[in-house]
């Protein structure tokens, strides 16, 4: 891996039980490792299950999961980048219903919404806040967020995953 390396996460918030051997077989297509994920059960969403993995690489590495895992049934995830020498950190949010965001984030995991982005939501809204504030919400995922919150805390006896080094 010539370029750097960097590091994320794949948090697969719902997957059918089927789909899961396929899941970690188009990950680990991607980092070029075997990729075995501890699934447990979705308690948001009965009958399918959830489950997380690290992953290190090249840069870009975040953007090839994402394309590896859109647009199959039921499979709501979520992929992350840190920052590397050169290279913006990113976040890649994926649901059936809405496809998939993408967004730029800082050294925190904060999303960075470019200032082009900024000017078009204020020049399409005029005096219109209402459109104002759509704007900005889909600068920033709103509707993705929305749709994923439910999934991303996990239930009860499942693994809670505690940061040691932040920043």
């Amino acid at each position: 891996m010539s370029g750097g390396i960097t590091r994320g996460v794949l948090f697969v918030h719902s997957v059918p039980r089927a789909v899961c051997p396929h899941v970690e077989w188009a990950a680990a297509n991607v980092v070029g490792v075997s990729v075995t994920i501890d699934w447990s059960d979705q308690p948001v969403a009965p009958g399918l299950l959830r489950g997380e993995v690290p992953w290190h690489g090249a840069p870009g590495t975040g953007a090839r999961l994402t394309s590896a895992l859109r647009g199959w049934a039921h499979l709501r995830f979520e992929v992350t980048e840190e920052p590397s020498e050169g290279v913006d950190g990113g976040r890649w949010s994926h649901t059936p219903e809405l496809g998939i965001f993408h967004a730029v984030t800082d050294a925190h995991g904060n999303v960075v919404v470019p200032e082009d982005r900024l000017r078009a939501a204020v020049e399409r809204a005029g005096d219109d806040l209402e459109l104002l504030r759509e704007g900005i919400d889909l600068a920033v995922g709103r509707a993705w967020d929305d749709e994923l919150e439910p999934f991303r805390y996990a239930g009860d006896g499942n693994p809670v995953r505690w940061l040691h080094r932040v920043g």
